[in-house]
């Protein structure tokens, strides 16, 4: 079964930055796309960025320019990199793997911007 294990989180200053990892049970080159969501309190949860196998990425728009997927295939580990950090960025964050119609999603991480 897979698995995707989120680390990174933790309280930040506004205008902060954090990196959070999403290491995979297997090789993350098996997904076809791999993605990092969030939800905040009573909110839905929504896609922040993705990345494919063959490298195309989406960023939304409310972190364009701020947030960064990558990935180390030799770790199996996506990385999303959180720059200038505002204080409605706060949320749990996801990381979810895509294969073959199914979604592995994580347990998540929290980051929390405190103005």
């Amino acid at each position: 079964q897979v698995q995707l294990v989120e680390s990174g989180g933790g309280l930040v200053q506004a205008g902060g930055s954090l990196r959070l990892s999403c290491a995979a049970s297997e090789s993350i080159f098996s997904f076809l796309v791999m993605s990092w969501h969030r939800q905040a309190p009573g909110k839905q949860r929504d896609l922040v960025v993705s990345l494919t196998r063959g490298g195309s990425t989406y960023t939304a728009d409310s972190v364009k320019d701020r947030f960064t997927i990558s990935r180390d295939n030799a770790k199996n580990t996506v990385y999303l990199q959180m720059n200038n950090l505002k204080p409605e960025d706060t949320a749990v964050y996801y990381c979810q793997a895509n294969r073959n119609g199914l979604n592995y999603w994580g347990k998540g991480t929290l980051v929390t911007v405190d103005s």
